[in-house]
């Protein structure tokens, strides 16, 4: 990853949904490490949300979202693993235009070194709806955080060479 001088930053706005029946906003760990990282990076969070496991809230909420030309990136944290109540990427995958394999398969091999082979129940994913980017992850605090400081938020700085997802939006 390289920046050049003459680079300039282009900061995005950014919502975040928590996905979780038993979080409430003031104990969402996980959404405020997101937010943590949003803000120190230099982009704007658009707004904040959270919904049960439940993929049609999800959806609604996402859509909504989607269509709002504002909102650049979403960012969802939690639903993704394998219990009975885990619904995120069905709620999403119909929603997408394209898919971003390579952001689940870069996630599982970075959080390999650090929890083992428990990363192969990860159904983290991410793709792109309407120019809206889209991102799911763990609802784990730890893993909120691994995703964005070496995956996300490399590729939302516009200065990231040889290629950054900034163009895409």
């Amino acid at each position: 990853m390289g920046h050049t001088k003459t680079d300039q930053f282009s900061p995005l706005n950014i919502a975040v949904l928590t996905v979780s029946d038993t979080r409430t906003l003031e104990t969402d760990t996980s959404g405020d490490a997101l937010i943590d990282g949003i803000k120190t990076a230099g982009h704007n969070l658009v707004d904040r949300a959270l919904e049960v496991d439940d993929i049609y809230q999800i959806r609604a909420r996402l859509s909504h979202w989607i269509a709002d030309q504002k909102t650049q990136v979403v960012m969802i944290t939690g639903g993704t693993g394998f219990t009975g109540r885990d619904s995120t990427p069905e709620a999403v995958l119909p929603l997408l235009d394209k898919t971003v394999d390579g952001f689940g398969e870069l996630f599982r091999q970075i959080s390999f070194e650090q929890i083992g082979t428990s990363t192969i129940q990860s159904r983290a994913l991410a793709g792109l709806a309407n120019k809206t980017l889209i991102f799911c992850m763990p609802g784990s605090t730890n893993a909120c955080k691994t995703a964005w400081s070496a995956i996300i938020e490399p590729q939302l700085d516009s200065r990231t060479r040889p290629c950054n997802f900034v163009q895409h939006l």
